[in-house]
C-alpha cells in the first residue's frame, strides 16, 4: 500500500491531501477536525486503502494548504465546505462515503445537503450533529457566541495552547502510554504558526452557524436516510456519546459502536476503527 502526498490546485488556493488505494475502487473522502489536519488519519488510510480510493485533505487554515490572510479568506465552514466541495469536483470523485470528524461533520453534512446523491455513506467518529451531543466544555465558547466580546475571545487562546491540544488527546485514554506524541505535537506546530491563532479563534465563533443548521443536518438525514455509522471513544470532553446515540433517531437503522477512548479515538483504536469501517462500508458500497 502506497501513500501519495500531492497538493491541487482548487480555484486559486492550494490543497494538500493524502490519497491511497486504487482510484477506481469506491471512494472515502476523511475530513479531519480541530486542530489536527489529514495526519491524524495516518493509521486508518492503510486499514481502508485495500478495499477504496482513500483521499484525506487538509482543510483551509489547517496543516499544510496554503493559508490566505483573513482578509482574502473568510474562515467560517460554509468557506470551507464549499472549497472542500470544489476540491472534489477537481480532483474527480463523483461519489463517495464521508468520514467525518469533530470540524469534519459540519464540513461534510455541508456537502451532503448540497450534493446528496454524491453521498454514498457516513461514517461519524466523534462528529456532532445533535444539540445533547455539546457538553458543558463548550461553555465558554458558547459565551463567545452570545457576546462577541474581546475578553471572551481573548479567553479562548488558551484552546490553542500545546498543553490544552495534548490534553484533548490523552483526556479520556485509560492508557496515555498508548498515545503518541506525534499527532499532538505536529498540531501544536500548525496551531502555533504566525496567524493561525486568531484562524481558529473565527472557526470557534462561526462553530455556532453549525448548531444553527443541526436541523437541516437532520432533516437531510431523516429525508435521505444515508447508511450511517456512528462510532466514538465514549469518553470524550467536548461530544459526548448522548450525540452518537441521537443519530437513530433521524437514522433508525445506523449503527453505533462506542469505544473506551477519548475525543481522538483513532490514535488508541485505528485497528478497531479500520475493520469497522471496512465491514460497513462493504455492506453499503452505494
Amino acid at each position: 500500500m502506497t501513500v501519495r502526498y500531492n497538493t491541487i490546485d482548487v480555484d486559486g488556493l492550494d490543497v494538500f491531501y493524502r490519497s491511497a488505494g486504487d482510484p477506481g475502487a469506491p471512494a472515502v473522502l476523511l475530513l479531519h477536525g480541530f486542530p489536527s489536519a489529514s495526519h491524524m488519519f495516518r493509521d486508518l488510510i492503510p486499514e481502508l486503502a485495500a478495499t477504496h480510493h482513500v483521499v484525506a485533505p487538509d482543510l483551509p487554515g489547517f496543516g499544510l494548504t496554503e493559508r490566505p490572510t483573513r482578509g482574502a479568506f473568510a474562515y467560517t465552514f460554509e468557506a470551507i465546505a464549499k472549497v472542500v466541495g470544489r476540491f472534489t469536483e477537481v480532483l474527480g470523485l463523483k461519489r463517495f462515503a464521508i468520514y467525518v470528524f469533530d470540524y469534519g461533520v459540519p464540513t461534510g453534512f455541508r456537502l451532503a445537503l448540497a450534493h446528496p446523491d454524491r453521498i454514498t455513506a457516513i461514517v461519524s467518529q466523534n462528529g456532532n450533529a445533535y444539540a445533547e451531543g455539546l457538553s458543558e466544555g463548550w461553555n465558554p465558547i458558547r459565551r463567545y457566541w452570545e457576546n462577541e466580546t474581546d475578553e471572551n475571545r481573548e479567553a479562548l487562546r488558551g484552546l490553542l495552547s500545546a498543553d490544552s491540544i495534548r490534553w484533548q488527546y490523552e483526556h479520556g485514554v485509560p492508557d496515555t502510554s498508548r498515545v503518541s506524541p506525534d499527532g499532538w505535537t505536529l498540531d501544536a506546530h500548525y496551531t502555533q504558526r504566525p496567524g493561525v491563532d486568531d484562524i481558529q479563534l473565527d472557526l470557534f465563533l462561526d462553530y455556532r452557524s453549525n448548531v444553527a443548521m443541526y436541523p437541516d443536518f437532520q432533516r437531510y438525514l431523516r429525508e435521505r436516510a444515508p447508511k450511517l455509522l456512528a462510532i466514538w471513544g465514549r469518553n470524550d470532553p467536548f461530544f459526548i456519546s448522548p450525540g452518537a446515540e441521537a443519530f437513530k433517531r433521524d437514522v433508525p437503522d445506523a449503527e453505533v459502536r462506542l469505544l473506551d477512548t477519548g475525543h481522538f479515538a483513532l490514535e488508541t483504536h485505528a485497528r478497531e476503527i479500520g475493520a469497522a469501517v471496512r465491514d460497513f462500508l462493504g455492506r453499503h458500497p452505494g
